[in-house]
């Protein structure tokens, strides 16, 4: 059976400061908050869509503070969660603490996972290995520890959802990628992931779902949290304002912010729409 090859090293990228760039980014602001006040619901669908169960060896691939491996973790799964960023690990740990479950939290690089092939029952990612910034090379790490037979689960912000179009509008006023990265949302994309996993899947399925968020009251508040509370809006923002476009980048995020904040029943709503893809590996 062929296999995808190891996407090569873009030449002149460096890779290391990329990476601890990456880590300074998602320390910034308040990540645990995000997932605490926000995206708390989806680590869930994610262990329901990979049918998780006790006694299942389970990676979850920058796995930031645990949602998709906390409760993987209470249903009984023997867990590793590891992630790029240690203050998120070490946010992740007080949480499963709190909740009374145990989990092994690892620092590691979804590019280069330091375990074993076929180490792992299930290998998964809740809206964190779309980050990586060499999409290639993390899927063929997820696939590479993933036992035949395993299951292979990523949830990914969509493209076209409120996620997928902020990171569009915020890209013209963001510091220039580095050769050889990817944009994160084509992770939403089931024909994009089913490329990227070749013929090493059988049984895939995907499907799109919506994140419903109340939280909010006006766009301006969705804003606010955002410039506060989210690393890559942090980071953009700095560099914006480094170029003198902080009040274009306040109008192009606030157009987004209006056009996915509705009222629902008299509440203000936003619905953030995720593909939540599974398969087995060949």
């Amino acid at each position: 059976m062929s296999t995808t090859p190891t996407a090569p090293v873009a030449a002149g990228t460096d890779w290391v400061t990329v990476k601890q760039k990456h880590r300074a980014m998602w320390a910034a602001g308040d990540y645990p908050a995000v997932v605490r006040d926000l995206i708390t619901p989806v680590g869930e669908v994610l262990v329901d869509a990979c049918g998780i169960e006790a006694g299942q060896s389970v990676l979850d691939v920058a796995a930031g503070t645990g949602n998709a491996a906390i409760p993987a973790a209470v249903r009984g799964a023997k867990v590793v969660a590891s992630d790029l960023t240690p203050e998120l690990c070490a946010e992740g740990m007080r949480e499963a603490h709190r909740r009374g479950v145990e989990l092994y939290w690892h620092d590691a690089d979804a590019e280069d996972l330091p375990y074993d092939d076929g180490e792992f029952d299930v290998a998964f990612s809740s809206v964190g290995v779309m980050f990586a910034p060499r999409h290639q090379r993390a899927a063929d790490e997820m696939l590479r520890v993933i036992r035949p037979g395993g299951t292979f689960g990523v949830l990914n912000w969509t493209p076209e959802g409120f996620i997928g179009q902020m990171f569009q509008a915020m890209k013209p006023f963001a510091p220039v990628a580095p050769a050889g990265a990817m944009p994160p949302p084509l992770w939403g994309d089931p024909a994009y992931v089913e490329k990227l996993l070749g013929d090493r899947v059988e049984s895939v399925t995907w499907e799109r779902q919506q994140l419903v968020v109340t939280h909010f009251a006006t766009a301006a508040e969705v804003l606010d949290y955002f410039k506060r509370s989210y690393g890559p809006t942090i980071v953009t923002y700095r560099h914006a304002e480094s170029q003198g476009t902080a009040a274009e980048l306040d109008a192009a995020l606030l157009a987004v912010m209006n056009d996915h904040l509705t009222v629902v029943d008299g509440r203000p709503t936003m619905h953030w729409e995720y593909l939540v893809l599974t398969a087995k590996r060949a």
